[in-house]
């Protein structure tokens, strides 16, 4: 839900700051997913998984938490403390965040409190390709509210949105979130995955995060597992992965899950000089090619 300014920064709704101040828990998962990676559906992946298959939740939002977003103008940050604070212990508290260290802190192993991190990176060609109609889908509520202008958002097609705030705003939130979390990759409390391989295995990669997590759903839970983390479910009910709960609508109805396929930006306007220009442009802030190799294909991670 987040969109990146064109100077490179978050947009007003968005602090990152936020995050550095809560108390984590023993057991609190964090999900931490550069924009348009992966983060709804990863999102819903850990609310089935830690309910045994819920059907009739409401708002994903509501239960697991975004812990950069402001709800309003002016909110202070106080409130989200305590909002978080107030989160039931019935079971563990799930995050949504796009950070990587330091902005978003990691508590290493035997550090401070068992915090999870569940890391999902995606093809950066397919990222910027989704966020081009993902911007045009924040509501006017939102605009209204934040005082930004609908034409900030907006963009005639995919090579002008690339050349403003694709570039130089999203790609290196992208990249340095690689950069950032790769030499944490093999870490014990730290799982990472490639959305093209979750896509390919779809129930693999559940398994491999119920491993982690510690939870083992009974054979009655796993079909509606499977069933409520398919997209065809989730676009079905698309209008509780909207955030439409919240103080201010981030969303238009049916805004967050679009497509979810891989392999396909070229169909979006990724052409093969964009792209090259994109992996030239990666290499400033990564320079481990076995990351950049690891981002755009999945795969085992060396």
């Amino acid at each position: 839900m987040s969109a990146p300014n064109a100077a490179g920064g978050p947009p007003p709704w968005i602090d990152p700051t936020m995050q550095t101040h809560l108390a984590w828990r023993d057991d609190d998962i964090l999900i931490a997913v550069p924009p348009k990676s992966g983060t709804t559906w990863t999102m819903n992946i850990v609310h089935q998984l830690l309910t045994g298959g819920d059907g009739d939740f409401v708002d994903i939002y509501a239960e697991v938490p975004w812990i950069e977003f402001v709800t309003r103008p002016g909110m202070p940050r106080a409130e989200l403390e305590a909002r978080i604070a107030a989160m039931p212990t019935m079971r563990p508290r799930a995050f949504k965040t796009h950070g990587a260290p330091p902005e978003l802190p990691y508590v290493a192993p035997g550090a401070g409190p068992r915090v999870r991190y569940l890391v999902v990176m995606r093809n950066p060609e397919e990222a910027l390709v989704s966020m081009r109609p993902f911007l045009e889908a924040h509501s006017d509520e939102l605009l209204a509210a934040w005082q930004v202008p609908r034409a900030a958002l907006s963009f005639p097609d995919f090579a002008s949105f690339y050349a403003g705030m694709g570039k130089h705003a999203l790609a290196p939130r992208i990249f340095g979130f690689l950069a950032a979390w790769w030499p944490l990759r093999h870490a014990s409390n730290v799982l990472c995955l490639h959305y093209n391989d979750m896509k390919r295995d779809h129930a693999g990669a559940l398994s491999r995060i119920a491993a982690f997590l510690g939870v083992t759903p009974s054979a009655d839970a796993w079909p509606r597992i499977l069933e409520y983390t398919s997209f065809a479910w989730m676009k079905q009910h698309s209008e509780r992965f909207d955030g439409l709960s919240a103080e201010i609508p981030p969303i238009k109805p049916g805004g967050m899950v679009r497509k979810g396929e891989a392999g396909r930006a070229h169909e979006d306007g990724m052409t093969a000089a964009l792209a090259a220009d994109l992996r030239a442009a990666a290499r400033e802030w990564c320079a481990d090619e076995r990351a950049l190799e690891w981002l755009y294909v999945g795969g085992p991670l060396p």
